[in-house]
């Protein structure tokens, strides 16, 4: 049987999984009709971009209203995908970080405007001796918000190459071979590398390692147990996580996705971004992790991309939201100025899925009108 085909006939042998946890409002949960057809648009999705599996959750001012997985979480049929497996969430990592950072700010152990390279940085006892100019301005605010000048997310990024060295070599190498094409401040470029950075931050100002800082001081107050950073292959797939397929070459396990930890690496269920999002929203009916004068900074936009903020996505609505994508991997999560917030994610990535999920993600709103998202 062809993938196509099995997708087709095997992928909706599961329901849609409606949730009764404690913190559910049942009263919102879709009527039989609106699952039904919130069923119908993943499966035309999965068919559509040869998707093995897919997970959803849904939250409503901060009570969960819909969880539902579809299709496998091993191809070969023999899994049966649930609401209960992980997935590896790629660059929706970056809002875990950011919040991580801004924690910590908060706690007056660094600020926005304070230097990260050289003598005086934060990372000057792992720095590479002589910083160049450039760099050495390159300040948190810059790492934050990806305008520190440079190593982009292109064929160059500092992320995808020598995956043979951790993370403080690397840094070092990319301080030495990648110069900065521009001031830091000046410009945006979308950066991988910036946020294996703020990594690296986490763990010299509080003696953790990146992982166990963010466990603690981030997903614990969230009632998040279960997250953690990804493995590389196949034999380090964790205990409840999905199995990833390649399309088009692409090979989810030949990527080093522990050194990507704070920018790409973290592995999760949709219900956890789901918590994680209501307790980042600004809304009173759960606390937020941080003050309400921090959200509004970590929000903010920049001169040179006003879409971007400190790890978030935004717009003038305000929504705050980010996808990600990895070979094997695309996922979006979004928070809504009317008080909705989801994540979506499957186990395979092809040609343009990252934008049709997002719209997926928009249209099972609809199908929901209590919902007002």
């Amino acid at each position: 049987m062809n993938r196509r085909n099995c997708l087709k006939r095997l992928a909706f042998t599961l329901p849609a999984l409606t949730i009764s946890r404690g913190w559910a409002a049942p009263e919102l949960a879709p009527t039989d009709k609106e699952a039904a057809a919130i069923s119908d648009l993943c499966r035309k999705f999965m068919v559509e971009f040869s998707v093995p599996g897919l997970s959803v959750a849904f939250a409503h001012h901060g009570k969960s209203v819909f969880q539902a997985a579809y299709g496998f979480a091993d191809e070969s049929c023999q899994e049966k995908l649930t609401t209960e497996h992980s997935f590896r969430i790629a660059s929706v990592s970056k809002p875990l970080t950011s919040v991580a950072i801004f924690g910590l700010i908060e706690q007056g152990k660094l600020k926005p405007s304070d230097k990260v390279f050289g003598p005086e940085g934060l990372l000057a006892s792992k720095s590479v001796r002589d910083v160049p100019p450039r760099e050495a301005e390159v300040t948190v605010h810059h790492l934050l918000t990806h305008t520190a000048g440079g190593w982009g997310n292109d064929r160059n990024d500092p992320m995808f190459q020598h995956p043979e060295l951790g993370h403080a070599k690397l840094i070092a190498r990319t301080l030495r071979d990648q110069p900065l094409q521009n001031d830091p401040g000046t410009s945006y470029a979308y950066s991988n590398f910036g946020y294996c950075v703020l990594g690296r931050i986490i763990e010299e100002l509080t003696g953790k390692p990146y992982e166990k800082h963010v466990q603690q001081a981030v997903l614990d107050p969230c009632g998040i147990h279960t997250m953690k950073i990804a493995g590389n292959t196949l034999a380090e797939r964790a205990r409840g996580e999905v199995v990833y397929y390649g399309r088009n070459g692409e090979n989810p396990y030949d990527m080093n996705v522990r050194r990507m930890d704070a920018h790409g690496g973290w592995i999760a269920r949709p219900e956890d971004l789901v918590k994680f999002l209501t307790h980042a929203d600004s809304l009173a009916e759960t606390p937020d992790l941080l003050k309400e004068e921090t959200l509004k900074e970590m929000f903010q936009g920049t001169k040179a991309n006003a879409g971007y903020a400190s790890g978030w996505s935004v717009n003038a609505v305000p929504n705050h939201w980010h996808n990600g994508s990895l070979p094997g991997t695309a996922t979006v999560a979004v928070t809504t100025a009317s008080g909705m917030c989801w994540a979506g994610f499957t186990n395979a990535r092809s040609k343009d899925i990252n934008s049709a999920l997002d719209r997926l993600m928009w249209d099972i709103t609809k199908q929901v009108p209590d919902w007002r998202a």
